[in-house]
């Protein structure tokens, strides 16, 4: 279960320019980035989604968390890191990563070399590490092209950040680090983003970075940033089978007000409200109350509702949150209760009391099969029931490919599928071009069987890189009892000099993602290495060796060509005779000797 960070204050500055920015219109329609959610919220107690950082990219599951303001994933180097679900990041592997400096806005470590970043949150748990600067890319669902980002490379985490099975944290909150400020600064988005998660068994769900047209009945109340740091909102009253209960408004609006965030598993009200919310649940069920399924928790728990989540909203009472605009929104029994995990047919409050803190924390179990926009630019934030597993066809949303490599300094992104003849294109930062990729393949076939068919082979290779055969060379051919190894180079087509990166991205996911598809007869394949040569460096004369060949060829025609005319013109020359009459005195010539 991850809560939000411990309150800490936006500078003036900050929020002057936040709120500064949210008056500046867009004149345009900006692309979003559709992303999926996975897991489930109770079960694993976060939603995650796929983020890829890096070139080539590196696949991260981060959780979705509104009340964190930095993203996050483990390095590679890091010694107090958990094990997760992927691999670790590592910076050396990617060409695009830029470490932070040190500068007046971050704070720097001991060497004032670099950036670095510490989260602490209240379940105890913290993440540090050091801050840099790569591409960022949403998945093959976004319209948004990736982008450069900072993010934090873990060098140490304590508690549930070091036990939980997701890599890290991607951070939505306010804040100058925020995935979402960030691509707001840059322009390429809209101030604003989505989150819809899975209903009770279902889990998954969606996510969207950037502006949605809102249902026609979505209910929205008004958030103020400069309330807190979180995203709240103004609840006034909380009615329970269409009564409302007997508190005073203000009970929502201590401290922090109502805080919404998406990386809290459940909810928490202030004592009076949690007092007043249960007993009024209590007195509209005609259930058996049990013990819950832990003995260490004091869980409100009811047997007897049977296990079709469909037919709760008959046995358990309906709840409503109203707003300060006087809307309503309706909270079906899977947004205040969870299942008991050891008895069939039984569930517990998923709501519970906040300790002495008078904060109204809203965590995902009440939101859940609910589209929630928190539009930041229009500071309000809206909700609408719905599935969301089809949210998608529910809203009409058009589906959007997304490139996978970014040209820095440019808004234009590279398709993924450009042919390999096409032009090459130099635009990594630092402009790094790709002059070789090799890669080694282990075969499950043994050296004599597979020797007759390596050319069949490199014609299957480069089918499924979608390249030139010719562009296809085999380095190494080993013998490994029975299975070979065997390496690879793909070289630039024809007479370029490197590959374009589009290209070579696509090379290196088809390889990342084994997708190579060989015939049964090579048996079964593993990626064991590969690597990105830029080009081999050429001195003076490499480079103008065919020139200087031309010029001399060219001079050696000319010479003999001249020396050619001249002997003829000589012979010429030498075959005319003087004409002499007969007996015209001749001078004597003089016998030389032998």
């Amino acid at each position: 279960m991850v809560l939000p960070l411990f309150h800490s204050t936006l500078n003036s500055s900050r929020m002057a320019s936040y709120r500064g920015r949210q008056l500046q219109k867009s004149e345009k329609d900006l692309p979003n980035a559709r992303m999926r959610l996975h897991d489930d919220l109770l079960s694993n107690g976060y939603y995650t989604t796929r983020l890829w950082i890096g070139t080539p990219p590196q696949e991260f599951a981060l959780i979705v968390d509104s009340g964190s303001t930095v993203t996050y994933v483990p390095c590679a180097t890091c010694e107090q890191c958990g094990k997760h679900q992927d691999p670790r990041f590592q910076p050396d592997l990617s060409i695009t990563y830029q470490p932070l400096k040190c500068n007046i806005d971050c704070e720097c470590d001991s060497d004032r070399s670099q950036c670095i970043y510490e989260r602490q949150y209240a379940e105890m748990s913290s993440s540090s590490g050091v801050l840099g600067e790569d591409i960022v890319s949403f998945g093959n669902e976004s319209a948004l092209e990736p982008q450069r980002a900072v993010f934090g490379c873990e060098n140490a985490e304590t508690g549930d950040l070091y036990s939980q099975h997701a890599d890290g944290i991607m951070g939505l909150g306010r804040g100058q680090l925020s995935i979402m400020d960030q691509l707001v600064e840059k322009g390429v988005i809209s101030d604003s983003f989505s989150l819809c998660y899975g209903g009770m068994d279902f889990g998954g769900g969606a996510m969207v970075l950037g502006e949605i047209s809102p249902p026609s009945s979505m209910v929205f109340s008004h958030s103020d940033p400069s309330r807190s740091p979180y995203y709240n909102i103004e609840l006034k009253e909380l009615h329970v089978a269409g009564k409302p209960l007997k508190l005073n408004s203000r009970v929502f609006d201590g401290k922090h007000g109502t805080v919404l965030d998406s990386g809290t598993t459940y909810a928490y009200l202030p004592e009076e409200a949690f007092m007043a919310f249960k007993e009024s649940v209590i007195e509209n069920l005609n259930l058996k109350r049990i013990r819950g399924p832990d003995p260490n928790y004091n869980d409100i728990c009811f047997s007897g509702a049977g296990s079709d989540v469909s037919e709760l909203s008959k046995i358990f009472p309906a709840v409503e949150m109203v707003f300060g605009t006087g809307q309503k929104l309706l909270l079906s029994p899977e947004n205040y209760l969870f299942r008991h995990s050891k008895v069939h047919g039984a569930y517990c409050l998923g709501i519970f009391q906040n300790g002495k803190d008078p904060t109204t924390l809203l965590g995902g179990i009440i939101v859940r099969n609910t589209l929630v926009t928190y539009d930041r630019e229009g500071e309000k934030i809206g909700f609408y029931k719905t599935n969301c597993s089809d949210l998608w066809k529910r809203l009409h949303v058009p589906e959007a490919p997304s490139p996978m490599v970014l040209a820095p300094n440019s808004t234009t992104a590279l398709a993924p599928n450009m042919a390999p003849n096409d032009a090459p294109y130099s635009g990594f930062p630092g402009e790094f071009e790709v002059g070789l990729i090799s890669f080694d393949i282990s075969l499950s076939v043994n050296h004599s069987d597979l020797a007759p068919h390596i050319t069949e082979l490199k014609e299957f290779i480069a089918h499924e890189l979608e390249v030139n055969t010719s562009q296809v060379h085999l380095l190494n051919f080993t013998d490994k009892g029975n299975a070979s190894l065997t390496r690879w180079a793909i070289f630039p087509a024809g007479s370029a000099n490197y590959i374009s990166n589009s290209t070579a991205m696509s090379i290196i996911l088809r390889l990342t993602k084994h997708n190579l598809h060989l015939p049964g007869n090579f048996g079964s394949y593993q990626l064991v290495e590969w690597k990105i040569e830029p080009p081999m460096k050429r001195t003076w004369w490499k480079q103008h060796f065919l020139a200087v060949i031309l010029g001399f060829l060219v001079s050696l025609i000319l010479g003999f060509t001249t020396f050619g005319v001249w002997l003829i013109l000589r012979r010429r020359q030498q075959a005319v005779v003087e004409y002499k009459p007969v007996g015209a005195v001749v001078p004597e010539q003089e016998l030389q000797p032998l």
